[in-house]
């Protein structure tokens, strides 16, 4: 919980909510327990204990908000950070402590950077998550070293209060009965007994608490496998700092995607600020990129659209991570012998360079203004010029040059550049039913054939109606003033008794 000013924690407080239509106490500060005051019991008995306590409601979507929060915070010390709700996080930090001075030191500066964000928080760090999770909530040890004994284990245990174990109300109210007060009385018992009399259920918290079984967190984000980071005494707060910090990141994390031979598709850089509010900028890539210059462009792009919005460092940052969580194969190129060589095709020519500057943009321009709104044609196996390609993010693999299945020898008439959504129909006149136009009127201008090529017949597929899509033939046709359109005709000869209409649907 948040701690108050000084003299507001000296005061008797306490949240409230309503269970089953009464007003009843959720939690209470030390001064409220001090008069006797509990949660769970009703507000009106709270009041007449304690005249002075002051009041408010209880908000659980805030007290979600500012969970996920410190959990996120969290994040600075391990990747893995997870949600322990109500009123807890649970890192798993194997391996971590070593960075932070030990364990002991690793829980203090926990402990000492939340209490100056205004937190009263309590930790501890066990073998196991159940165990440290009790021992943070119940009191009793603060640190178990990983390599001790499990007989030294079930001693720090058996010390614990059996609310450690978090067992079912009913069951709680059965131990109780029989006497049985702290989790040595339950040790003390025979297993059999214990399992017919409160269940599978609570041998196996009682395993997970003696740290003979270990049950997974769920982090909030995934680990990725790629990480660079930097830490500093004192939080940065100039822009240029910033992207300084960020230079030197991307080159760390080149040496890292390098030994394994991969690029980054996705890049995650977070920003940790010392009074705990984490901000992410998260840029996509078309193609698997480790060059820090270019990786430098894509955050400074998101970085200066958030300076544009209002970078507020606060009292600096003082974590930079750079994470690459996505990645791709991406195997080394002799870009250099490929252009001194005269027998080589030049990159041009092969798409390389021009390949490069084009995913420079689409990357550029997606950090800029998100990757799903840039977006690229791809083509489709359809027989429909309306459905034959796709818009689909620029971000993705890039489409092919021609539809599958499509030969030289088979290859359709030039498509126009520009495809209306919808054909527009024309007044065309021909000498025959199925031949081309001598003239057409479209958008009350008439246009004299002076070339042309087709038909291009395509029909509809077999498995749809008819009626839904009549045979179209195409022509590519060039009228006196030089100008090219792309027409068809509606309606093969005979077809269904169907006169033949004209339609325009694009321009070249």
């Amino acid at each position: 919980m948040r701690r108050r000013a000084a003299s507001e924690r000296e005061a008797p407080f306490a949240l409230w909510r309503k269970v089953k239509g009464g007003e009843r106490l959720f939690a209470v500060n030390a001064a409220a327990g001090a008069h006797k005051l509990r949660p769970g019991m009703a507000v009106a008995d709270a009041r007449a204990l304690c005249p002075a306590l002051r009041l408010e409601d209880h908000d659980p979507h805030a007290d979600a908000a500012t969970l996920a929060a410190i959990a996120d915070w969290c994040g600075r010390f391990t990747p893995l950070a997870a949600l322990d709700s109500p009123d807890g996080v649970m890192l798993d930090v194997s391996g971590a402590a070593q960075l932070f001075g030990g364990e002991s030191s690793l829980l203090d500066d926990v402990a000492r950077r939340l209490n100056a964000q205004g937190f009263a928080a309590r930790t501890a760090l066990a073998p196991g998550p159940a165990l440290a999770r009790a021992l943070a909530r119940c009191g009793g040890t603060r640190l178990v070293p990983p390599d001790l004994a499990p007989q030294e284990i079930e001693a720090i245990a058996a010390r614990l209060p059996l609310a450690a174990l978090e067992l079912p109300e009913l069951a709680q109210k059965r131990l109780a009965r029989a006497g049985l007060r702290s989790v040595g009385d339950l040790l003390a018992r025979p297993r059999a007994p214990l399992a017919a009399r409160l269940g599978q259920e609570a041998l196996a918290r009682l395993d997970a608490l003696l740290c003979r079984s270990r049950d997974p967190i769920a982090p909030r984000f995934p680990a990725p496998a790629f990480v660079a980071e930097r830490r500093f005494p004192e939080g940065l707060t100039q822009l240029a700092d910033i992207e300084a910090t960020l230079r030197r990141l991307a080159e760390d994390l080149q040496a890292l995607l390098e030994r394994r031979g991969v690029g980054a598709r996705r890049l995650e850089a977070s920003f940790y600020r010392v009074d705990g509010v984490v901000r992410r900028l998260c840029v996509g890539t078309s193609r698997p990129l480790r060059d820090p210059a270019r990786i430098f462009l894509l955050l400074r792009e998101r970085l200066d659209r958030l300076a544009e919005q209002g970078l507020d460092t606060g009292y600096g940052f003082d974590v930079l991570r750079l994470c690459a969580v996505v990645v791709e194969r991406l195997d080394e190129e002799q870009a250099e012998f490929a252009e001194e060589n005269p027998y080589l095709p030049t990159r041009g020519e092969g798409g390389g360079r021009d390949a490069d500057d084009i995913a420079d943009l689409v990357d550029r321009l997606g950090a800029r203004l998100g990757a799903r709104r840039v977006l690229r044609l791809h083509p489709q196996e359809r027989h429909s010029p309306e459905a034959a390609v796709a818009a689909a993010p620029a971000a993705h693999a890039a489409p092919t040059t021609a539809a599958a299945g499509t030969t030289e020898k088979f290859a359709p008439l030039a498509r126009p550049l520009r495809l209306f959504e919808r054909p527009e129909p024309i007044d065309a006149m021909a000498l025959a039913p199925d031949g081309p136009p001598l003239r057409f009127r479209w958008r009350r201008a008439l246009h004299e054939t002076a070339a042309f090529e087709g038909p291009e017949r395509i029909a509809p597929p077999w498995w749809q109606a008819p009626q839904n899509f009549l045979a179209r033939d195409y022509y590519n046709v060039v009228d006196k003033e030089g100008r090219r359109f792309w027409l068809y005709r509606e309606g093969a000869p005979g077809q269904d008794a169907v006169f033949a209409r004209w339609f325009l649907h694009g321009l070249f």
